[in-house]
């Protein structure tokens, strides 16, 4: 039997120990994270990229039209920083004075440092905390403590937290909040998976967040400074053990996935409606995003499309050594491409297929595509606004000499361009669409039954009863 969640004191009130999860281009807004702090929890911002809107309430377009890649960039900062500022504005004013409103970032995202600053300036009193994670953001909490404002590092390992610690967090303790446990293996979008994980084999998330919280207390840090589980939360009642266990100290739960499919949820309502018939393993763990991370989405055509793309690949030499004794004839320019001889057997398959264009990687292998998909690639790295600080894709980075002196890679895709496309109505089946692996519950729960869609204040209702 399920006893209930009791309230825990964030920034001075009493909030339930529920976080909507802030993921990332607009999927999180001022509709949703206001209406979750006005029925009692901790909204979230996302500040990534956020909308802003013309003085009619329209969306404006992030249309970039500089002619260079630092231009762009800051072009880029100007929008996020305007966004998340409006985005915060309203979803404080929704909020009516309940919960607490954050802001979530992402370290790897181009110019984080600059936009947190410009957000965190123009948003005081407003902004109780910030969540941030895709890499390790050791200046996290200076910036954060410098406004007066909460920090909850979003880390997937207790390795990861310890590092952040010794090095930074320990210097302004008392603004940490909270620290967020996301796990690789469930959560959706970007995760922390490191090298010596393995994605294929999940790791069960009790051992690791005690583990975190041991951690914590050799830090001095104490029990009462919440661990929000996120990745894999639906029911509570599945986690009632984890509740007021000495073990793991107090504990809150994060929820990413089910806040998708609410009334106030800004992403289009054919994502809603896909929402509702995922099965258990229609998610993806994959590596195909240029921020170099494994991140998690649906698995459709566009995830499908990118995985066909990196087996369409073959090793190549500059010239002839080992097994590569043949000349690749098909797909390159030139006679510098040294392949196995099955390799050119399938490079010639491929290229019978239609898929004429052969694309250097910056591994020394080639990948095969067709001339369309080419001209795709090329145009989209060439657009490149520098959302990421690293960016594998374009080998855009946002700093010292801009680019990170590799090869710019064809396997991976243009995160903000499809991002940006699919939470304003474009395509899902030509698009990344990320949620979290416990997203076939939708089709499950009883709760959604009939195509129901809940008010957020009714999803936090429900959760509260442990279903």
């Amino acid at each position: 039997m399920f006893k209930g969640i009791s309230p825990i004191v964030y920034r001075g009130r009493e909030v339930w120990p529920l976080i909507e999860g802030g993921k990332g281009v607009a999927a999180t807004n001022h509709a949703s994270a206001g209406a979750w702090a006005a029925a009692g929890g901790i909204g979230t911002v996302s500040a990534v990229n956020a909308d802003s809107y013309d003085p009619t309430g329209k969306i404006i377009p992030q249309v970039y039209a500089a002619r260079t890649r630092t231009e762009r960039h800051q072009e880029l900062i100007a929008y996020a920083i305007e966004g998340a500022v409006e985005q915060v504005k309203r979803a404080y004013d929704i909020a009516g004075g309940k919960g607490a409103i954050n802001i979530n970032v992402l370290w790897e995202m181009g110019g984080a440092q600059t936009i947190l600053h410009g957000v965190l300036e123009r948003t005081k009193g407003l902004v109780a905390g910030v969540t941030c994670g895709a890499g390790m953001p050791y200046k996290l909490s200076e910036i954060s403590a410098s406004y007066g404002v909460s920090y909850l590092p979003i880390i997937s390992s207790a390795r990861a937290f310890r590092a952040l610690w010794k090095r930074a967090y320990s210097k302004a303790a008392d603004y940490l909040s909270a620290v967020v446990y996301e796990d690789p293996w469930l959560a959706g979008g970007h995760n922390g998976l490191s090298n010596a994980e393995d994605p294929r084999v999940p790791e069960p998330p009790y051992p690791r967040v005690k583990a975190l919280r041991e951690t914590m207390r050799e830090g001095g840090i104490p029990d009462s400074t919440p661990i929000v589980m996120a990745g894999g939360v639906w029911h509570l009642r599945d986690w009632a053990d984890w509740i007021d266990n000495p073990e793991l100290g107090s504990i809150a739960f994060q929820f990413g996935t089910r806040p998708l499919l609410t009334q106030e949820s800004p992403i289009p309502q054919g994502w809603k409606d896909a929402l509702m018939t995922l099965e258990d393993g229609d998610i993806l763990l994959h590596k195909f995003s240029p921020t170099g991370f494994y991140s998690s989405a649906i698995r459709n055509p566009f995830l499908r499309n990118l995985e066909a793309r990196s087996e369409r690949q073959i090793a190549f030499s500059g010239e002839q050594a080992g097994d590569h004794t043949h000349q690749l004839d098909v797909g390159v320019k030139g006679k510098n491409f040294w392949v196995t001889r099955g390799d050119l057997m399938r490079a010639r398959e491929w290229y019978g297929l239609g898929y004429t264009d052969a694309l250097k990687t910056p591994d020394n292998t080639l990948v095969f595509v067709t001339p369309a998909e080419k001209a795709t690639i090329r145009k989209d790295q060439a657009d490149c606004m520098g959302c990421l600080s690293h960016c594998g894709f374009s080998a855009w980075k946002d700093h010292d000499d801009w680019s990170t002196g590799y090869l710019a890679d064809p396997r991976s895709f243009c995160i903000q361009k499809t991002l940006q496309d699919v939470v304003h109505g474009g395509p899902l089946d030509e698009n990344l669409v990320f949620a979290g692996h416990g997203a076939f519950n939708f089709k499950r729960d009883p709760f959604y039954s009939n195509g129901f869609v809940p008010t957020v204040k009714q999803l936090v209702d429900r959760i509260r009863t442990g279903d």
